[in-house]
């Protein structure tokens, strides 16, 4: 997408960055025998960061949105195209039209996905969830989740079964480790001694479980990783790698106020803008400059942090942020654009909306 930089707030993207990123986590986890399916919601599919993704070695494009995988198909990209979020009965129509394997774990929905890829004509590929603890999609009982696999293998002709999969760290925030990976690859096992083949993927998971494959401890039999997050951010909480950008995304704002006020409110106390009661630290007559941008653009403001040394984020409303710039107070005037950080919680907002500009840069444009 084209902006004007001038315009502020805007999301900078450096694509030639993430495309390192990705071809450095594509080269370690091809080391231990494990493909990519490579995570574009993040950044809410942005044409730009598609086609980085898509010209790299993943072996799949996914997101979680039906409309994103439109928007991916009308790029013409050619890669396969993953649906990572389990669908619902209303959508499957553009299931089985817009991507070429989805993640399932209802066996209603997959009979009903089977009669539809059936009325299209197409076969379509299914990777069968299973819930490891996590408490999020998939199967619970090991007997169900082989009944299912069995009854794709024998009576959905318009389905193809190509593997299992297990979310963890999402929801329950479960830490993926041998335990669980063990139990997948187990449970992996099951599903092909009922339906007499070997299954061609069994996928660990997604961010969160890359530290098991850079520390050696991944079991072999799996082989596919769901990646957005670290290669969007250049790691993830536990795990970041010294071989990757930590500053794809640079989010820009510009000072609308900068003066001295007290640090503590001043008036009878009530709740803000969303009904919280904030903590405020007595600090005496301090320097504060507020951004022209706010929690509407970007979550919470902890998912941002300020590039420049002193600064300090003190809060903010929906569409001002509020810093603390007495460590740095001879260096902000306003019309200053400064420099955040963005995390990927504050990422997903901020391709989300029309209020911030995104301008992309590098080689990869070309």
């Amino acid at each position: 997408m084209s902006a004007n930089q001038n315009r502020c707030p805007f999301l900078e993207v450096d694509l030639d960055k993430l495309r390192e990123n990705l071809e450095e986590l594509i080269e370690h986890c091809h080391d231990s025998s494990v493909e990519i399916a490579g995570v574009v919601k993040g950044a809410t599919a942005l044409p730009e960061v598609v086609r980085v993704f898509a010209n790299s070695g993943v072996r799949f494009v996914a997101t979680s949105r039906v409309d994103q995988l439109r928007i991916i198909r009308q790029m013409g990209i050619q890669k396969p195209l993953m649906l990572i979020r389990i669908p619902m009965l209303s959508e499957l129509e553009d299931v089985v039209a817009l991507s070429d394997v989805s993640l399932q774990s209802d066996l209603t929905v997959i009979r009903a996905l089977n009669a539809e890829a059936q009325r299209q004509g197409k076969l379509h590929q299914v990777m069968l969830m299973i819930d490891l603890g996590d408490l999020r999609e998939g199967f619970w009982d090991a007997e169900e989740l082989v009944s299912a696999a069995v009854e794709i293998e024998t009576s959905l002709k318009n389905l193809q079964l190509i593997g299992v999969g297990v979310n963890l760290s999402c929801y329950g925030s479960i830490k993926p480790n041998t335990r669980n990976m063990q139990g997948l690859v187990s449970l992996a096992s099951d599903v092909e001694k009922a339906i007499g083949r070997p299954l061609e993927y069994v996928s660990g998971g997604a961010s969160t479980s890359v530290h098991m494959v850079l520390n050696g401890t991944m079991p072999y039999r799996v082989n596919l990783l769901r990646l957005g997050e670290i290669v969007l951010t250049g790691g993830i909480y536990g795990c970041y790698p010294d071989f990757t950008h930590k500053d794809v995304f640079t989010l820009k704002a510009e000072v609308v106020e900068c003066r001295d006020k007290p640090s503590f409110p001043v008036g009878e106390l009530t709740v803000d803008a969303f009904g919280k009661i904030p903590h405020y630290e007595d600090r005496g007559i301090r320097r504060r400059a507020l951004v022209a941008i706010g929690r509407v653009d970007y979550g919470d403001f902890t998912s941002i942090t300020p590039r420049m040394a002193g600064i300090k984020i003190l809060g903010a409303s929906s569409d001002h942020t509020i810093l603390d710039v007495e460590d740095v107070k001879d260096r902000i005037k306003v019309g200053d654009i400064l420099e955040f950080n963005v995390s990927y919680a504050a990422l997903v907002y901020l391709t989300n909306t029309q209020s911030v500009q995104i301008v992309c840069r590098g080689e990869d444009l070309v």
